[in-house]
C-alpha cells in the first residue's frame, strides 16, 4: 500500500480567484493521479496584502502568514504554500518562522523558466514583481516589465482585479495593450507574475506564449504532496 500523500495547506485569498484556479487545479491533478486530495485553505486579506506590499511592510506581513501557518498546521497540515506571487516579497522572512515545509512559489518559476531557455521575456504583475523582475532572481532570461505609462496601468488593472476575483473587459484591454508591446520589443513569452492573472489568460488559449506561474506552482505543490521533494523551497 502507498505513502499517504501530504496534506496541503494554502494560505488563500490572495486573490480569490487565484485560489479558485490552485483549487480547481489541485482536486483535477489528484483525480487525474487516483489518489485523494487532503486540502486546507486560510483566508488571508487581498488588501491588506496590497497595502503591506506597498509599504515594504516585511515583518508585518510575514507575522500573518506565520498565525495562518499556526492555524493550518494545527488543522493536520504537513505543507504550506502561499497562492500569490506578490504575496512572495516577505517569504525569505516568513519561511524560517513556518512550522510547515514551504513549497516555494519562486523558485520553481525559476527552474520553469529555465528549462524552457528562453531568451528574454515580458512581465505582468503587481508594480513590485515587474519592477524587481520577480524580486532579482536568476532565471537566465532577461525580463521585460511593460514601458512607460503601461507599467502603472497594469499594476493598476492587476490589482483591483486581484481584490475583486473578476476582471473587466478594460483591464483585459490593458493587459492584452501590454503585452503586444512586449512581444513586439522580441519577448518570446510572456509571465503571468500575478497568480489572478489566470482569469485573464489560459494555457492553450492564449493568443501568444504564456508562463502559468499558478500553474507552474499548484502542480509544484502537488509533487510535494506525493512525495517528490525534489522541487521544495
Amino acid at each position: 500500500m502507498g505513502v499517504a500523500p501530504r496534506h496541503i495547506g494554502l494560505v488563500g485569498g490572495i486573490g480569490p480567484a487565484a485560489t479558485d484556479y490552485y483549487y480547481r487545479r489541485l482536486i483535477a491533478g489528484f483525480a487525474a493521479a487516483g489518489v485523494p486530495l487532503t486540502l486546507t485553505i486560510a483566508h488571508a486579506d487581498a488588501p491588506t496584502l496590497l497595502a503591506n506590499l506597498a509599504a515594504g511592510a516585511v515583518f508585518e506581513q510575514a507575522g500573518i502568514y506565520q498565525r495562518l501557518a499556526d492555524r493550518l498546521a494545527a488543522a493536520g497540515a504537513e505543507c504550506i504554500a502561499i497562492t500569490s506571487i506578490a504575496g512572495h516579497f516577505c517569504i525569505d522572512r516568513f519561511a524560517p518562522l513556518s512550522p510547515l515545509p514551504v513549497v516555494d512559489m519562486i523558485s520553481t518559476i525559476t527552474a520553469a523558466v529555465r528549462a524552457q531557455r528562453f531568451g528574454r521575456i515580458g512581465i505582468l504583475g503587481t508594480r513590485t514583481v515587474m519592477a524587481s523582475r520577480l524580486y532579482g532572481v536568476d532565471t537566465g532570461a532577461v525580463i521585460v516589465p511593460p514601458a512607460g505609462a503601461a507599467f502603472d496601468a497594469v499594476h493598476d488593472a492587476y490589482a483591483a482585479m486581484a481584490a475583486a476575483g473578476t476582471v473587466t473587459d478594460a483591464q483585459r484591454q490593458v493587459f492584452d495593450a501590454a503585452s503586444a508591446e512586449l512581444l513586439a520589443t522580441g519577448c518570446e513569452a510572456i509571465l503571468l507574475g500575478g497568480t489572478d492573472l489566470a482569469l485573464v489568460y489560459q494555457p492553450g488559449s492564449s493568443r501568444f506564449p504564456i508562463i502559468d506561474c499558478a500553474g507552474i506552482h499548484a502542480d509544484a505543490i502537488m509533487r510535494h504532496a506525493l512525495g517528490h521533494r525534489e522541487i521544495d523551497g
